[in-house]
């Protein structure tokens, strides 16, 4: 992230509790956003589930965009931030994303040709980046945004607790969306907030937006190609 976007430590202790406020507040925002996007056009509206995707893929990334712009963050920065290492990073747990995906269900018929191909473009990268980007990147460098210049981004043992406070807020992310679906208010839940904790990996560990998408994006594309009838992948399910 961009050193010159966030507070530096000299300021710190003085704009740490208005920086913590602000993402905390952006952070019930995203809450609500993600809880409300599934329940309202998914489950009320029951909207196809292509131009579902649609609503929420545009939302996801205004909200981001927004986000940034509000709270003095430079999108190119965090952009830029161990680029290479994050592409790479998501890569690799892309790849675990489509292990965990092909242990998980078994194989279901599927779109050919054209069919498939958009299948793929369209619920597997974009979808799937989308939610990577709402579930993941954007609680996770909040959390880190809140502590900017704070002296416990200094110790190990400080930023570790940053990150773990980072990873809850995901969770609580991934939990709250999840829940917008009527079939998810149920112990089923239990299956995306642990697979969370996987494609969360890429992003935790560099602290650029890109990671996480790419490997929820590889799930996605695992599940186009391989369950895409189940229930447990690509929501809604109806």
């Amino acid at each position: 992230m961009s050193t010159h976007a966030l507070p530096s430590r000299a300021a710190g202790a003085h704009r740490l509790p208005a920086a913590a406020a602000q993402q905390l507040r952006w952070l019930a925002a995203g809450l609500a956003f993600g809880f409300l996007v599934p329940f309202l056009f998914a489950d009320l509206l029951e909207l196809p589930r292509d131009l579902y995707y649609a609503v929420y893929s545009v939302g996801v990334f205004a909200f981001f965009v927004l986000w940034s712009r509000r709270t003095g963050l430079s999108l190119a920065a965090m952009l830029r931030r161990r680029l290479p290492l994050a592409i790479g990073l998501g890569l690799v747990f892309a790849g675990v994303m489509t292990l965990l995906v092909l242990r998980a269900e078994e194989a279901t018929a599927r779109p050919d040709g054209l069919a498939l191909a958009g299948a793929v473009l369209w619920r597997g990268v974009v979808y799937g980046a989308a939610d990577g980007l709402l579930l993941s990147a954007f609680p996770i460098l909040a959390v880190f945004a809140a502590f900017a210049g704070h002296a416990l981004r200094e110790r190990l043992r400080g930023t570790l607790l940053i990150g773990a406070a980072a990873v809850a807020a995901s969770l609580a992310m991934t939990a709250a969306y999840h829940a917008g679906y009527g079939e998810f208010r149920s112990t089923k839940v239990a299956n995306p907030v642990a697979g969370d904790v996987v494609w969360s990996a890429p992003t935790l560990l560099t602290l650029n937006p890109v990671g996480a998408p790419i490997a929820h994006a590889g799930m996605h594309v695992a599940a186009v190609l391989h369950s895409s009838e189940t229930d447990l992948f690509l929501p809604p399910h109806r």
